[in-house]
């Protein structure tokens, strides 16, 4: 039995293929590519049974992801984050059905590490010694310290508004780091440059390697396996670059192609920020492709992506899942973060709260119905924007007795100041 099934790289657009055994990235038109794998021998070889004496892990899935050697992985412990329901959440807001999927758990502290375990660990088994790659910061701390563990040098190029927190990782893993004064876009600019000017170094870049998807499909896997192997009607997820919402729906129709669930694929729903929404505007005028997004600005950094490189492929998964895009605004999405964390003791990221805003509005819309099982995706740990939260905390004498009564007056104001 094969560790990997991986039978070869493919272009989504021109159909061109290519070798999984030596280092690539976009094809020759442009295009990322994509892993295909052996499914037929894999049905043959595996039963979905076998995977529940394996480790919790995103490993479980090895033969579905693309490292072909084991000694070749390199692993912090991710992957298998739990799928919690929101019982009391979800009756405020009339989706009975409703649960997390809380990657902020992961190592690293976001999605994130999903996508630089198994990136990495392809990148070992291909011979790299050094790799760059732009962020808005968790994607970069995660390739930072996954690279350390690998023994792979490491350039991440952020802007200088990313979270203080993830230069803080990237620093510690030795990374050399490099701030910007402006956009995720124009830090890729600055990477390329590199890469064009140095053969030898690898670009990590958001889908211009074919790897990091990889990774990010193992929610999906996940998501299925904790619903026992059944599809939820509904999955929600903050999209930027779009690569997790990409590699959810890959790794849903591995699983059907398989014959290891059964129905009809989940309605895909895009949310983006309303300072920020190139995908949402495509998807409202029927697009395959999204337009350049000028003087992009959120409070959920990790989604302020003006034009994603996988653009065509996100709007693809809507269309093809009868999905929809919706973009919500920043007070919205900070009013749900304390909400969810009220109610239900989560402390999540603004990306990930964006997607309770917006089942909330399909719901309150119809789009949602009551009997839908929703999954929304959390893709940050909260204490990684300490700087959203104002606590205004009351500080006391020593001897002073406490006030019992709660005066919900006195709840510290959210900090809408500056927020567009």
């Amino acid at each position: 039995m094969s560790f990997s099934y991986i039978s070869h790289l493919y272009c989504p657009k021109c159909e061109a293929s290519y070798p999984p055994h030596r280092q690539a990235h976009l094809c020759a038109c442009g295009s990322p590519l994509l892993a295909a794998y052996r499914l037929d021998e894999l049905k043959a070889s595996v039963r979905r049974s076998e995977l529940a004496a394996r480790e919790p892990s995103l490993w479980r899935y090895h033969e579905l992801l693309p490292v072909e050697q084991a000694q070749n992985i390199i692993s912090l412990g991710e992957g298998f984050t739990p799928l919690l329901p929101l019982p009391r959440l979800g009756r405020r807001i009339s989706i009975p059905h409703l649960y997390l999927k809380d990657d902020g758990l992961l190592p690293t502290g976001s999605f994130k590490a999903r996508g630089a375990a198994v990136g990495v660990s392809k990148a070992m088994e291909l011979g790299v010694r050094e790799l760059a790659l732009p962020t808005n910061g968790n994607a970069g701390a995660a390739w930072a310290l996954y690279a350390a563990r690998a023994g792979i040098r490491s350039t991440v190029v952020m802007p200088v508004d990313a979270p203080a927190i993830t230069r803080s990782e990237c620093t510690i893993a030795g990374a050399r780091l490099h701030l910007v004064k402006g956009l995720i876009s124009d830090a890729g600019k600055i990477v390329a440059q590199a890469i064009s000017d140095d053969d030898g170094l690898y670009d990590a870049s958001t889908l211009k390697e074919p790897y990091r998807i990889e990774g990010k499909k193992t929610i999906g896997f996940e998501i299925v396996e904790q619903f026992g192997w059944k599809l939820p009607d509904v999955i929600v997820y903050p999209t930027g670059g779009g690569v997790g919402l990409i590699g959810i729906y890959k790794a849903l129709t591995e699983l059907l192609a398989l014959g290891w669930v059964q129905g009809k694929l989940p309605r895909f729903v895009a949310v983006q920020s309303a300072g920020c929404a190139p995908i949402v505007e495509a998807w409202k005028n029927r697009q395959i492709e999204s337009t350049f997004w000028p003087q992009a600005s959120t409070i959920a950094f990790g989604i302020n992506v003006p034009k994603a490189l996988g653009d065509f492929l996100v709007l693809d998964a809507l269309y093809q899942t009868e999905g929809c895009a919706i973009a919500i605004d920043d007070r919205a999405i900070l009013e749900e973060q304390r909400l969810i964390a009220e109610l239900e003791g989560a402390f999540i990221c603004p990306e990930g709260a964006s997607t309770l805003v917006a089942a909330r509005r399909l719901r309150d819309s119809g789009w949602i119905q009551d009997s839908d099982s929703v999954v929304v995706i959390n893709t940050g740990l909260g204490l990684k924007y300490p700087h959203v939260i104002q606590t205004n905390i009351p500080v006391i004498k020593p001897g002073d007795r406490l006030n019992s009564k709660i005066d919900a007056t006195s709840r510290p104001p959210t900090p809408w100041e500056g927020i567009g």
